[in-house]
């Protein structure tokens, strides 16, 4: 019986290094984990070994003796793309970890390679899913963009570069950073979701890596961190834009360390977590304005992922309309109401500044007005669109209207007011300090607006 039959059932790991003792240190801890392993000294000997066999996980050196290790990858990802690869880099050459990471490698260790690194690597590859369906919510739609968007999702899932989610408020980015967390091999682990505009910049140190005891006035207890809370699963930074530089410059290290020290504390802890991160800003605008660290922008933007908005797929309005309010109705024990064929058209001609989000509220608050089994256009109370009369060209109907006037200033402060709320987890004295306004307007404006 053959080496390779008597280990059909052993996972299979393709290394690949053009030094031999590097080879023979990293086929030693594998075996010593349980694995099979075949070696590769070259680009041209991968290739034959990569034709003649499958395997569970391909781990290449980024420099060979007649290649880089960048064309396995782009090989891999081409044309065994069931295989997860990582590469092994120089000390301190990010560029060629990056480049690696943007071709489609799971992950990178830099050398000297320590065996707990590498164990930690090769476990985190070894549990990738061949296919996992997400759980709960997903993304609605079938024109281009949101299929797009989908596919990129699955593609991200089965990496761990860190991503950087852009788009417009409400487009569903934190949604898009679940669904690359619970598609990937970390979603049995924790997703901790965080919106770092809603942290006191006194704060924040404690916030991400936790605190000892003492550490501080009120630090009565030792706790662990974002970092420590997210270990071996995924860490969503929510409006990174809003980090302060100084907690940018501590995060940076952070991730390039991938390691944590607790405020207070004297000892490192190593730490496993893949960061996505996002924001409704123009980070490459605040990096040149210097409100952005150059360095923390390339770190977290490895693989971008663009959100479309509503207006950029309205043939999708429909479906995502429906499946909404089939979901609402469930929550509240009813049966759900259609929307009208006027309502359908009305609601694909809006603009939805808020997008789904805006979509939703929407949505609920016609949930709440209709009287019958069906939602009119009346109960949506979206904002009229206005005619513009122009000499030339005579009537020109403009989507985004800005009269009549109460309901469109009514419109910009909900959306304001939901925001604020968002950032700081609804806790409405913070609200009201970052809208500027006192606890009592804001109450009241709540209470007028029906959002109370």
């Amino acid at each position: 019986m053959s080496r390779k039959q008597m280990n059909r059932q052993m996972p299979t790991v393709l290394i690949i290094d053009d030094e031999a003792d590097i080879l023979e240190l990293l086929e030693i801890t594998l075996i010593r984990m349980g694995l099979d392993v075949v070696k590769a000294a070259s680009v041209a000997e991968a290739r034959i070994r990569l034709a003649g066999q499958s395997f569970d996980l391909c781990l290449t050196d980024m420099r060979l003796s007649d290649g880089e290790g960048l064309e396995i990858v782009r090989l891999i990802q081409s044309d065994y793309p069931g295989t997860p690869v990582a590469v092994i880099t120089a000390h301190g050459n990010t560029e060629n970890a990056v480049m690696a990471l943007k071709a489609g490698a799971f992950d990178y260790l830099n050398k000297p390679v320590t065996l707990e690194q590498l164990r930690v690597l090769v476990k985190s590859a070894l549990r990738l899913p061949e296919s996992l369906p997400p759980a709960g919510r997903t993304l609605l739609g079938n024109s281009a963009v949101m299929q797009q968007a989908r596919a990129l999702i699955a593609r991200l899932s089965r990496s761990q570069a860190p991503v950087y989610i852009t788009g417009e408020s409400g487009s569903g980015k934190e949604l898009a950073a679940r669904l690359i967390h619970q598609q990937s091999n970390r979603a049995s682990q924790p997703f901790v979701a965080v919106n770092c505009g809603a942290i006191p910049e006194n704060l924040m140190e404690s916030e991400f890596f936790g605190h000892k005891k003492g550490a501080f006035t009120g630090a009565d207890s030792e706790r662990e961190g974002f970092f420590q809370a997210a270990s071996s699963g995924t860490l969503f930074l929510d409006e990174v834009a809003d980090l302060p530089l100084a907690m940018q410059v501590k995060l940076l290290r952070a991730i390039q360390e991938k390691k944590v020290r607790k405020l207070g504390g004297t000892a490192e802890e190593s730490i496993d977590v893949r960061i996505v991160s996002a924001t409704h800003q123009n980070l490459a605008l605040c990096v040149e304005q210097g409100r952005f660290r150059q360095d923390l922008y390339y770190r977290l933007n490895v693989i971008s992922l663009k959100m479309p908005s509503l207006r950029d797929m309205p043939e999708d309005i429909a479906q995502i309309a429906q499946s909404l309010l089939q979901n609402m109705a469930a929550e509240q024990g009813v049966e759900p109401p259609t929307l009208t064929s006027a309502a359908l058209r009305a609601l694909s001609q809006y603009s939805f500044p808020g997008n789904v989000r805006e979509l939703e509220n929407v949505l609920e608050r016609a949930l709440a007005l209709s009287s019958g089994q069906s939602i009119d256009v009346e109960d949506l109370q979206l904002a009229p669109a206005s005619v513009v009369l122009n000499s030339d060209e005579g009537g020109q109907l403009i989507a985004s209207a800005k009269w009549p006037l109460e309901p469109y200033l009514d419109r910009l402060e909900r959306e304001a007011i939901q925001e604020a709320l968002e950032q700081v987890r609804y806790n409405k004295t913070a609200a009201a300090k970052l809208l500027g306004i006192t606890f009592r307007a804001l109450r009241y404006r709540l209470e007028r607006l029906g959002m109370d």
